[in-house]
């Protein structure tokens, strides 16, 4: 390709050659500089113009860009949604944790306000400030969800130690709450356990439980909560009880005047299950309170002692079995 360039007519015309690469080269080279100054004059002119209003060039972007904007925002807003569901998500999480902890610290007879708190806080103004200002960077959308990942995961974790807690907390209570340790009747105890002269006979004979004397028609309540095994009249007992605690424990009330529920009934600690009398082998109204293990008669005394005492009583007499 040749180019002629002359600068009048007397002038000498000079010739410019070019191949096909420079032609290439030159056409590319132009092409590099047009798509520069178009993306310049666009994010230079077109987008302040569009962001400050300019009075004609501004409504021309916007609508050439519409379609840019709407995306952006469509994507924004996907975003934020998204962020807004997650956030929910971990504040109900956070709700049910707080709930949770509050039932735990209730099992475990612990109030939240008794909890001890750091000793190292210093209230706001009690203490000199200073430091040089330096401005804490905005995080990222990939940071932000990186960090609430990693409290639900946290918030996960505390959940299923909370829940394993409460399990244990729970299955302790409800332990506790099979052990016959409440009184049945509340008085002074008249004969306890062990050998005594029986009062018909004279003679020396293993007393099975403990004696409480009280006036006919008092109520005599579960020791412990349980199923009700047996209610009925015996020949020597009387009209009796007889509470499955589970695990082979028994407790058994006799010579009742009256008995107040049916067998398969399902009775709490300290609710009525008969009335005092004198009925069956008595010389007058009492109740006669057992606690048997497996059918063998253990010392009630034991089982009615407070706290611990009970369970180490219920513990010693399984290890004799």
């Amino acid at each position: 390709m040749q180019i002629l360039i002359t600068h009048g007519s007397v002038a000498r015309t000079r010739v410019l050659h070019f191949n096909r690469w420079q032609l290439l080269g030159a056409v590319l080279g132009l092409m590099a500089l047009l798509i520069l100054m178009s993306g310049t004059v666009y994010h230079v002119i077109f987008l302040k113009a569009a962001r400050e209003g300019w009075p004609v060039v501004s409504p021309v972007v916007k609508l050439v860009v519409r379609d840019e904007f709407a995306q952006r925002d469509r994507f924004m807003r996907e975003n934020l949604d998204a962020m807004a569901q997650r956030v929910g998500e971990m504040q109900a999480k956070l709700i049910k944790l707080e709930a949770m902890s509050e039932r735990v610290s209730g099992l475990a007879g612990v109030k939240p306000e008794e909890l001890p708190q750091a000793e190292n806080q210093v209230a706001v103004g009690d203490a000199a400030k200073g430091g040089p200002f330096i401005p804490a960077a905005s995080p990222s959308l990939d940071e932000l969800n990186g960090w609430i990942g990693s409290l639900d995961e946290l918030t996960d974790h505390n959940t299923d130690l909370y829940t394993l807690i409460e399990s244990r907390l729970l299955e302790t209570r409800l332990q506790s709450l099979l052990i016959p340790n409440s009184r049945p009747v509340e008085g002074p105890i008249g004969s306890g356990f062990g050998f005594r002269s029986d009062p018909f006979t004279g003679r020396a004979a293993l007393h099975s439980g403990l004696d409480f004397p009280a006036e006919a028609g008092t109520p005599i309540k579960a020791a412990a909560g349980g199923v009700v095994q047996l209610s009925g009249v015996h020949p020597q007992y009387g009209r009796l009880v007889e509470v499955d605690h589970g695990r082979g424990l028994v407790t058994r009330y006799a010579h009742a005047s009256k008995t107040l529920v049916r067998a398969g009934d399902i009775v709490k600690r300290g609710q009525s299950v008969a009335l005092v009398g004198s009925t069956g082998r008595s010389t007058g109204p009492h109740l006669h309170f057992e606690v048997l293990l497996d059918g063998v008669p253990q010392n009630p005394a034991k089982f009615l002692a407070s706290g611990d005492a009970a369970v180490k009583a219920l513990a010693a007499a399984r290890s004799r079995r």
